[in-house]
């Protein structure tokens, strides 16, 4: 094992090629993730820009005055203005162990104007199974600004029903991973890949250890027994140099922005492109006809309308085969395409089998 580990570090030392990346930027170890912690809490202190009387806001204060040993008389709602509802988010990173501090988000869920200047009081934080991670509490910080006047007007700066606690919460229970006991380690590819991830078990296995490509995503890594070596053998592995596999050809398409972003492994096959653009105009005009002094008739609107039809004359364009991306831009840019139009001939030159690539439209 310690050999193993030598080798490895050997070859982190070793200059990467210009294109490699590490492993420990092209995914993540299984297991080794982020937990989402959620909860239920109150912001007291709001300059009357609070929940009201709102009534889970209402029920929430009642039960926070009676962890202090404070009854509230039955019948009786208190004026909320100062305080308000809130639902808190944090994530719980991998390996957190009790006494850190986590960063919170803080939203509030009522009637609340604004939480600027206001304070979290004590809540718990728990995770998808019910239990309690992490405890919270603290002063918060708005970016947004809202201001109301007495005539109804009001000004809206950002967001200020939401704000953020750094280090306001602190953990109270570890997650085990349980990567220290799991059979085998496995390294998951963010993006799936079958060539990029036989390229990584071939890295892998260049410094003696054992994996294989289980698919296009997983790389099972034989690992041996124990925290620390696991431990020291992942950290190595993350840093061996990989040359992942040239990304698919790809087009994107954002429908909504006009977007249009090509990648270089785009190749186009011979073919000729013509892109005409049909105008038609529509005028509308209205024409008050006034009858003539002591006359019967009476004054009326007369619609006028104007409609005309003009056609763009674009001239067509050939594009060579195995034509690449600057080619592409070339071709377009000559006729002066918008990207609307640039959609239109993708798709035309993807359905004619001219264009090798995925067309995805957002």
């Amino acid at each position: 094992m310690r050999r193993l580990l030598l080798t490895l570090a050997l070859l982190v030392g070793l200059a990467a090629p210009a294109a490699a990346e590490r492993i420990k930027d092209l995914g993540t170890w299984s297991g080794l993730r982020a937990n989402q912690l959620t909860g239920y809490g109150i912001v007291v202190g709001l300059a009357g820009t609070g929940d009201d009387s709102l009534e889970y806001a209402t029920q929430a204060m009642k039960g926070t005055a009676q962890r202090f040993g404070f009854d509230l008389p039955p019948g009786i709602n208190p004026a909320l203005k100062n305080a308000a509802a809130v639902m808190i988010t944090a994530d719980l990173p991998a390996f957190a162990k009790p006494g850190q501090k986590l960063d919170i988000t803080v939203s509030a869920i009522g009637k609340a104007k604004s939480l600027r200047g206001g304070t979290l009081l004590i809540s718990p934080l728990r995770g998808a199974d019910g239990q309690i991670y992490a405890m919270s509490q603290g002063s918060l910080a708005v970016g947004g600004l809202g201001v109301d006047g007495k005539d109804g007007s009001s000004v809206i700066v950002n967001v200020p029903t939401a704000g953020r606690i750094p280090g306001g919460a602190t953990v109270e229970r570890a997650v085990d991973a349980g990567f220290a006991t799991a059979p085998t380690l496995v390294f998951n590819l963010s993006e799936a890949d079958l060539t990029t991830a036989q390229r990584v078990a071939a890295a892998i296995n260049a410094g003696g250890a054992q994996a294989r490509a289980t698919d296009a995503v997983s790389i099972s890594v034989t690992a041996p027994p124990g925290a620390e070596a696991r431990a020291m053998l992942m950290s190595m592995i993350e840093n061996l140099s990989v040359d992942p596999a040239e990304a698919p050809a790809r087009v994107i398409v954002n429908a909504r922005t006009g977007t249009v972003v090509i990648n270089g492994a785009v190749r186009i096959k011979a073919a000729a492109v013509t892109h005409g653009k049909l105008t038609v105009a529509v005028q509308e005009q209205t024409r008050v006809s006034q009858p003539q002094p002591f006359s019967q008739g009476r004054t009326r609107d007369e619609n006028q309308s104007a409609v005309s039809v003009s056609e763009e004359h674009r001239p067509m364009f050939e594009v060579k085969r195995t034509a690449n991306l600057a080619d592409i831009v070339k071709a377009v840019n000559a006729i002066g395409a918008s990207p609307a139009d640039l959609v239109a001939i993708l798709e035309a030159l993807k359905q004619a089998g001219a264009m090798t690539a995925d067309l995805v439209v957002l």
